[in-house]
C-alpha cells in the first residue's frame, strides 16, 4: 500500500493480520521494515500489523532534507489516517524511537502504548552530530551505500551473532545496500538535528517497553535502564544474545516479549481516556 505523508512524499506501507489493536513497527537507521519479517509473523496472529518504511528509506520515497523527526511523525500519523485507524501502539528501534517519541509529543492522544526497541531520549552529541554531518556528506559524493554499510553492519550486532552467525551480517549488509545514499544523508541530517526527549518522558502516561540488548554497543544497558526509568509506566525488557538488532539477532524473544508487553494494553479507546 502507498499513502501520501507529510508534504505529500509516498509512503509504501505494509500491513498484515487484523484485530481490535493496530501495532506501528518503525525500523532504524540505515535499514528498512525487512528488519521485523520474522516478529510480524507472530504479531499478525491476534493483531494489525502496520510497517511503514519512513521516508527515503526501504522501498518509500526520497525527498529533500534533512529528515525532521516532527515530518516522520507526520508520515506515521498520515498512514494511519489512510487506514482509518485513530489510535496505535508504536514501536520503535532506534532511530524509529525517536519517530515514535516525536509522534508521542504531537499526537499524545493517538498513542495506546510505546516501545522503545534500543533507542534512546538524548539528542546528538556535537560530536555525533558532526560524524553524521561526514558520513552524509561522503554518501552524497560517491552515491553508494558501501560507507553505510562499512559504517553501521558490523556495529549493529553482538560479537557473539558476528561470530557464530555470519550469515545475520550479511543479511543486514543486505539490507543497507538497498538504501539511497541520497535518502540515507538526509535522514542522517535529521537525526543530528533531532531534540532530546527527555522532557516529555514523565509525561507520558501509556504503557512504555525499553526492550534492550545486553550487548548493545550503540544504546548501553545502563541507558537503557535509565530510559526506562524516566517513563512513569516503564518496563525493561533484556535480549541477553543481542546486539542493537534483537529483532534480527533473538526474534522469538523479541516477538514474544512485544506480544506479552501488548497483550497487557487496554486501547485507549476502550479505557475512556
Amino acid at each position: 500500500m502507498q499513502v501520501l505523508g507529510d508534504g505529500g512524499i509516498r509512503i509504501d506501507v505494509d500491513i498484515a493480520g487484523s484485530g481490535e489493536q493496530s501495532i506501528v513497527l518503525l525500523a532504524g537507521f540505515p535499514l528498512s521494515r525487512k528488519i521485523w519479517d520474522e516478529t510480524v509473523q507472530q504479531l499478525a496472529t491476534a493483531h494489525r500489523v502496520v510497517r511503514p518504511d519512513l521516508r527515503g528509506m526501504g522501498t518509500s520515497a526520497v525527498s529533500d532534507g534533512p529528515y525532521l523527526m516532527e515530518s516522520l511523525a507526520g508520515d506515521v500519523a498520515a498512514v494511519l489516517d489512510a487506514l482509518g485507524i485513530q489510535q496505535a501502539t508504536l514501536v520503535g528501534h532506534s532511530l524509529g524511537g525517536y519517530v515514535a517519541l516525536a509522534f508521542a509529543r504531537m499526537f499524545t492522544e493517538r498513542l495506546d502504548a510505546l516501545a522503545l526497541v534500543c533507542s534512546r531520549l538524548s539528542a546528538d552529541t556535537p560530536a555525533q552530530a558532526k560524524d553524521r554531518e561526514r558520513l552524509a556528506e561522503r554518501l552524497l559524493l560517491e552515491d553508494e551505500p558501501d560507507a553505510l554499510v562499512s559504517a553501521y553492519a558490523a556495529r549493529l550486532l553482538s560479537s557473539e551473532t558476528k561470530e557464530r552467525r555470519p550469515e545475520i551480517l550479511e543479511r543486514v549488509s543486505e539490507i543497507i545496500r538497498g538504501i539511497d545514499p541520497r535518502g540515507a544523508a538526509a535522514m542522517l541530517r535529521g537525526m543530528a538535528a533531532r531534540s532530546a526527549s527527555d522532557d516529555i518522558a514523565p509525561e507520558i502516561g501509556v504503557p512504555v517497553l525499553v526492550l534492550s540488548g545486553a550487548l548493545d554497543a550503540v544504546v548501553t544497558l545502563d541507558e537503557a535502564r535509565s530510559t526506562a526509568s524516566a517513563f512513569p509506566r516503564g518496563t525493561l525488557v533484556i535480549a541477553r544474545h543481542s546486539g542493537h538488532l534483537p529483532m534480527i539477532e533473538e526474534p522469538s524473544f523479541t516477538a514474544a516479549a512485544l506480544e506479552e508487553w501488548i497483550g497487557k494494553i487496554t486501547p485507549a479507546s476502550e479505557s475512556g481516556s
